[in-house]
């Protein structure tokens, strides 16, 4: 193993993927017409895939601050699009639910994310593309193990002191 920079190292190739996906999507959002910026319309969907849970876990989920999701939270109540419910395990927390109203503007943001990946998986079988999905889910759960495993340490840590 060679410890001269690499470009195109599995790392880097995944970092530069993910930043030019999420430009590119923002780009279609933004000029779709939807009357959404592309935060609101990643938290829409989100919610919807989502539906029910809190609001630390939705930011969780997203990668972001708990304050900016309340940002986009309070546009998408305000748009009618979303409603905030009381969690009847915790009087001080909210469940977030999407409302009827958003379908329509959730089906829209799917057709914008589904032509945008036919654009970017061009040229790629639907057998490769399945084994890329997989391959990423594994990824994803390794990376997520790392955090938990992190989160655990932190917290010994501080049990500790």
């Amino acid at each position: 193993m060679s410890l001269r920079p690499d470009p195109d190292a599995l790392g880097f190739v995944l970092i530069d993927v993910a930043r030019m996906l999420r430009s590119a999507f923002e780009r279609r959002i933004a000029t779709a017409g939807l009357g959404l910026t592309p935060g609101e319309a990643r938290t829409l969907v989100r919610i919807a895939t989502l539906e029910g849970s809190r609001q630390l876990e939705i930011a969780q989920q997203m990668g972001i601050e708990p304050m900016t999701l309340s940002t986009y939270l309070d546009r998408l109540q305000s748009l009618g699009f979303i409603e905030r419910r009381p969690d009847p395990a915790d009087r001080r927390a909210k469940l977030i639910h999407t409302t009827a109203a958003a379908a329509d503007i959730i089906a829209s943001v799917r057709i914008e994310q589904i032509e945008l990946m036919r654009l970017v998986t061009s040229g790629i079988g639907e057998e490769d593309l399945a084994l890329m999905r997989d391959r990423m889910k594994r990824l994803r759960a390794n990376l997520a193990a790392l955090e938990e495993d992190s989160a655990a340490l932190a917290l010994a840590k501080e049990a500790g002191r």
